[in-house]
């Protein structure tokens, strides 16, 4: 397998450093922007986009406003870890809205979720009802997040050479 970030360029970090920002800024812009013309930087953005390194562009939305400014994070620890069991967990996982990140951790319990509610009295029912009967659930740990410090999409790094 091809390391994909070998393979970007100046011009294409600039893009991605660009619309990591702004993704509704026009061609025209950004290749001003970036300091190339229309045509190579559309094809430019066109293979970004085809190779898989933009995945998708989206609306970002202010969840204090939204009313969903509760986050927990919870530490998951399964009853069985097999291939089969982690499958039907994940199958499952993706499933429950209110679950915002799930990631599979090397360490003393097996995922950590990120989980955006209203206020305690809707996460306790998102973990009683939802979370605690995925498939192999055998505890979990909440921490209560009081403050978001940082909260960013990933954006590009810029190349080491």
């Amino acid at each position: 397998m091809v390391d994909q970030t070998s393979e970007l360029d100046v011009f294409d970090r600039k893009i991605l450093d660009v619309i990591a920002v702004d993704g509704r800024i026009t061609v025209t812009e950004l290749a001003q922007r970036i300091g190339l013309s229309k045509s190579p930087t559309q094809a430019r953005l066109r293979r970004l986009e085809e190779t898989g390194v933009v995945r998708g562009y989206r609306a970002q939305f202010d969840p204090i406003q939204l009313g969903r400014d509760h986050v927990a994070f919870v530490e998951v620890k399964l009853s069985d870890t097999r291939e089969a069991a982690l499958a039907a967990f994940n199958r499952e996982v993706t499933r429950i809205p209110e679950i915002e990140q799930c990631h599979l951790i090397a360490g003393a319990f097996d995922y950590l979720l990120k989980v955006r509610t209203s206020g305690m009295t809707s996460y306790r029912l998102v973990l009683a009802e939802r979370i605690s009967t995925l498939p192999h659930v055998a505890n979990t740990s909440t921490y209560v997040a009081m403050q978001a410090v940082k909260e960013d999409v990933v954006a590009p790094q810029p190349s080491a050479g």
